[in-house]
């Protein structure tokens, strides 16, 4: 899959995509990262990409035919037309399925904003789809979209050294949409406190039964919502429903 990136700062992604487990997918090409500069699509010999908002106001918009004819040139070298991505706080939060998606689909043109926003222009003609992290705002795009990157990064096959790592990932339907349980490693025994019984039984269905169980307490502790809409799909159990009984 490719990912063309618009942003007025392309070398925030060369230490990203070099780092960590996710950068077998970059260098392997598995997921295509390409950087395009709005600047070096503006006129004059300023470059110039911003402007004062119309009607006053602080800060200043990205222009939109910079963007435009970045875009167009992205398009181009793709060979094809691809979904058009903004980062927004307008847009649909991003969740586990979403990322799934797009993790199987075969990219898109990601826009990095920055300043006050974006001339919506440009957002009401070119964007196809907008994108959310969360109820806070960032200085620009760029972190958004090396979000998405490593979600659908470590997605891909070979990526992670287990295959079955990111099956056992909170949000997964593999765990019924459930957030993950608590994980410890040795030693057995740190600052007077040790490991849960079970995990050290050997019993693996004891095992696998604490870690539904705290899955469960968790995600109703944190995210009742989730247990809700397990319910709601009857992913849980006789067996789940005594545990949720036994936390309240």
């Amino acid at each position: 899959m490719r990912f063309d990136v618009l942003t007025l700062f392309p070398e925030l992604f060369a230490p990203f995509m070099a780092s960590g487990v996710t950068r077998r997918a970059y260098e392997s090409k598995q997921v295509e990262v390409v950087l395009w500069n709005p600047r070096d699509f503006a006129q004059g010999n300023y470059k110039r990409v911003d402007d004062r908002p119309f009607g006053g106001g602080p800060g200043m918009v990205m222009m939109a035919e910079p963007l435009a004819a970045c875009l167009d040139a992205a398009l181009a070298a793709r060979g094809a037309d691809a979904p058009v991505v903004l980062f927004s706080p307008i847009g649909e939060a991003l969740r586990h399925g979403a990322v799934e998606k797009w993790s199987a689909s075969e990219g898109a043109v990601l826009v990095c904003g920055r300043y006050e926003g974006i001339d919506q222009r440009f957002i009401d003609t070119r964007v196809t789809h907008q994108i959310s992290l969360g109820d806070f705002v960032l200085s620009g795009g760029e972190i958004a979209a090396m979000a998405l990157l490593d979600a659908v990064a470590r997605l891909q096959p070979g990526v992670l050294g287990d295959e079955a790592s990111h099956v056992q990932d909170s949000f997964n339907p593999a765990l019924d949409g459930l957030l993950d349980c608590p994980h410890y490693t040795r030693p057995e025994q740190w600052n007077g406190q040790g490991v849960p019984a079970p995990l050290l039984s050997g019993h693996h269905a004891q095992i696998e039964r604490w870690r539904r169980d705290q899955r469960l307490a968790m995600t109703a502790a944190k995210r009742p919502d989730l247990i809700d809409a397990a319910r709601a799909a009857s992913r849980l159990d006789k067996a789940d429903e005594t545990a949720l009984k036994k936390k309240l």
